[in-house]
């Protein structure tokens, strides 16, 4: 992660979140794979955020910030993002990145199931429009669960899951089929970087 930094660091102009989004894949598909929502799938992501213009955004799973990245420079003015990293030596790496980028430094750090029964307490947040989940594939339906509990989810909130084909998110998939809560469909993929491993991305809509 801190070699694809100092390469993005290198290679990319400073303040140009578009910039530094593409030498970020440059060194994903030419140098090191690293796990992250890539340019294609970021595509839906992108056009998702255009088309809700959510205010208040929570993703979970910063990594390497290039998601982050991606989320904040759709967003309108005036609107929250709160990512979260229970992964210190990846929060740092992507608290340089965000910055890099030009943006405020939105990361969190602490395991998801910890912060979300506190985003009304620490944070004001009433509820939620749109939250993109790219962490722990175990974690998606448990803390989609804290999420409902926490009266954040409201008429009109998005959930964007990615990855749950592969490595897979069943038990996730499962709940959206049966619970009869949410509208949802899958935006079909391949995984970031590479073109044989089929993946997909769960859209719901509450």
């Amino acid at each position: 992660m801190e070699r694809a930094y100092q390469y993005v660091l290198t290679h990319a102009i400073p303040g140009d979140p578009d910039s530094i989004l593409d030498a970020f894949d440059v060194w994903c598909s030419k140098v090191e794979f690293i796990s992250n929502i890539g340019p294609k799938k970021g595509k839906v992501l992108d056009r998702l955020l255009m088309e809700h213009s959510p205010l208040t955004v929570l993703e979970l799973g910063s990594h390497c910030g290039y998601s982050t990245i991606r989320i904040a420079r759709s967003l309108p003015l005036g609107a929250r993002l709160y990512s979260v990293e229970m992964d210190q030596r990846n929060a740092a790496i992507a608290e340089k990145m965000i910055r890099l980028a030009g943006f405020d430094d939105y990361t969190v750090v602490n395991p998801s199931d910890e912060v979300i029964p506190r985003l009304r307490s620490d944070y004001n947040l009433e509820r939620l429009d749109f939250v993109f989940m790219d962490h722990w594939k175990k974690c998606y339906l448990p803390d989609l669960q804290l999420l409902e509990g926490s009266g954040l989810l409201g008429k009109g909130s998005i959930v964007l899951a990615d990855n749950v084909l592969f490595p897979g998110a069943p038990k996730f998939l499962r709940y959206l089929r049966k619970s009869g809560l949410y509208e949802w469909k899958i935006h079909r993929a391949t995984l970031e970087y590479s073109r044989g491993i089929r993946d997909g991305m769960a859209e719901s809509l509450n």
